[in-house]
């Protein structure tokens, strides 16, 4: 039996489909637990909750995690109830040991009112860090006037000597606690274990009770939250909040919050695990859902625009109707966003991809330019190819269009430069070319597509285009305009989102005022009416 043939991409697409049937079937695994069907019977572990006992809520803190060497109280919440959602901000003294750059734990108990913790035999209670180690942020300057920013005389020592290159203790100013409200019936043979280590259980006659379901919400621990701590820091403020969470919603977050640990043991940074956590804390669920579903299929069309752009360019001859200015700008703006990249010390999952695509787009400015490296030794040697009448009329175009750009291009980047110069504080004079560079890139980059609409329109004709490439990439401008919406993200690349659609709409009315001829070249250089190299023969 034959098998019918398919191509690469229907496979990718279909594997792509398969993956996103089974993630939804995992994510309904994770928010929906199977209840007790039968409660009288001794399968069922009921809430400790249904009784509506008493509950008082308190913080201590301590140096170490098992509070040897004792523990100071900081907080108590009298007459607590679980459905009440409150925020307090309060004074949390420093001890001298995490001012020294130490460790400080927070110690969260839930237990009877009227009473200690440690008299209450029903009691629950979690441990977390409020302090976490970073590596201190540069100090930035005024390149002018050489003045930075007005510090503390034990910031100014600290940023002085080599604490730069070690990490230095920094304060969680916020607290985030959630408990369990609904009475749920778990099924003892059917018990999730993410929701089992958060579990304490105690016979009472026949039946098994399980106490409150406390939960500290580490993702809310954002960068921007924290507060580096020096010998001054006496007080810091500490926010606590506090929020009923549903049963789906908690085991959703204890997995997540793994898969943020997890990636932190493998080395990544609190800076680099801080863009995760911004994904779930600052959208809700069903956004987050929407950006799963959008995340994805950007994947696919980045993927599947690679493709196509790699095998345009592989079989590329000739550059007639392609600007070859727009090659070299494209290859020069992502190098420029790589090096500011790098600068920004961004994560590596933003950082790799980036410096990959740097690579390809030196690999089409040597296609487009015909260049030819000779090694002689150590010594390289580079050769120009020479281009036929097409491609020089084709570069005669994309001279002009250069030509009337350049009057507008170069004043707004030379002023927006200045004007950073004088007004913006950077760590060094590469620092400030880096970044005028790339808000050049994000402010006036969609310019430098322009000289191939002018080639396109002096043509007539967009057959030289790689449109299959092209629409998986506009595509994902389409998406991009959702994350703009959905991630937060500087300012200036929000923009680069938007203004790309308007170009592409005029691609798209391009290809309608110019339908495809037959007669001109293809994006291989070649024609559909060119006869065959063939032996000629009679009918």
């Amino acid at each position: 039996m034959m098998f019918p043939k398919t191509s690469f991409t229907s496979l990718i697409v279909g594997v792509f489909l398969l993956y996103v049937l089974h993630t939804c079937w995992v994510m309904y695994g994770i928010v929906y637990t199977k209840p007790c069907e039968n409660p009288r019977t001794d399968s069922c572990i009921s809430p400790y909750l249904a009784g509506k006992p008493r509950l008082q809520l308190s913080v201590y803190t301590a140096l170490r995690p098992n509070a040897d060497g004792g523990h100071s109280l900081i907080h108590r919440e009298e007459e607590f109830d679980v459905n009440t959602r409150f925020e307090r901000l309060i004074n949390v003294s420093v001890p001298k040991k995490t001012r020294k750059n130490g460790t400080l734990y927070a110690m969260v108990f839930l237990h009877q009112a009227g009473v200690t913790p440690w008299q209450d035999p029903h009691q629950v209670h979690l441990v977390t860090q409020l302090t976490t180690y970073m590596m201190p942020k540069p100090p930035e300057i005024s390149l002018i006037t050489g003045q930075d920013d007005p510090q503390k005389p034990d910031q100014q020592k600290q940023s002085s000597e080599s604490d730069l290159e070690r990490p230095v203790s920094h304060w969680r100013s916020r607290l985030t606690l959630n408990v369990v409200s609904e009475n749920f019936q778990f099924d003892r043979e059917a018990l999730p274990g993410d929701v089992h280590r958060y579990m304490r259980v105690y016979q009472d006659g026949k039946k098994m009770i399980y106490l409150p379901l406390l939960f500290v919400d580490e993702l809310s621990n954002r960068v921007k939250d924290l507060m580096e701590i020096n010998s001054s820091s006496a007080e810091l403020p500490l926010t606590i909040s506090y929020d009923s969470i549903a049963l789906g919603k908690l085991r959703f977050w204890i997995h997540m919050q793994d898969a943020v640990y997890s990636l932190q043991q493998f080395g990544f940074t609190e800076k680099d695990a801080d863009e995760i956590k911004g994904i779930f804390v600052d959208t809700n669920l069903y956004f987050l859902a929407l950006t799963f579903f959008v995340a994805a299929f950007h994947l696919l069309f980045d993927f599947l625009a690679f493709k196509n752009d790699i095998s345009f360019w592989k079989h590329k001859k000739s550059m007639v109707g392609m600007s070859s200015k727009a090659v070299l700008w494209r290859c020069f703006s992502t190098i420029v966003i790589f090096l500011y990249l790098l600068d920004e010390q961004t994560s590596l999952l933003v950082l790799i991809p980036a410096g990959i695509g740097s690579l390809i787009e030196v690999w089409k400015v040597k296609k487009a330019f015909k260049i030819h490296i000779i090694w002689r030794g150590l010594t390289p040697t580079f050769l120009f190819g020479k281009q036929d009448e097409s491609e020089k009329r084709t570069g005669e175009y994309d001279t002009l269009a250069m030509k009337y750009l350049s009057y507008l291009l170069y004043p707004l980047c030379l002023g927006g430069a200045g004007y950073a110069l004088v007004f913006v504080k950077y760590k060094s004079w590469y620092s400030w070319i880096i970044n005028s560079l790339v808000n050049g890139v994000y402010a006036f980059g969609f310019l430098f597509m322009l000289p191939q609409l002018f080639v396109n329109f002096k043509m007539k004709s967009v057959a030289h285009l790689p449109w299959k490439a092209f629409m998986y990439k506009a595509f994902n401008t389409f998406i991009d305009d959702v994350f703009a919406f959905i991630i937060t993200m500087p300012a200036s690349h929000r923009l680069a989102c938007f203004r790309d659609d308007v170009v592409f709409l005029v691609y798209l009315y391009q290809r309608w005022l110019y339908p495809v001829d037959k007669t001109r070249v293809n994006e291989y250089g070649v024609s559909y009416d060119e006869e065959p190299k063939g032996k000629s023969h009679k009918d």
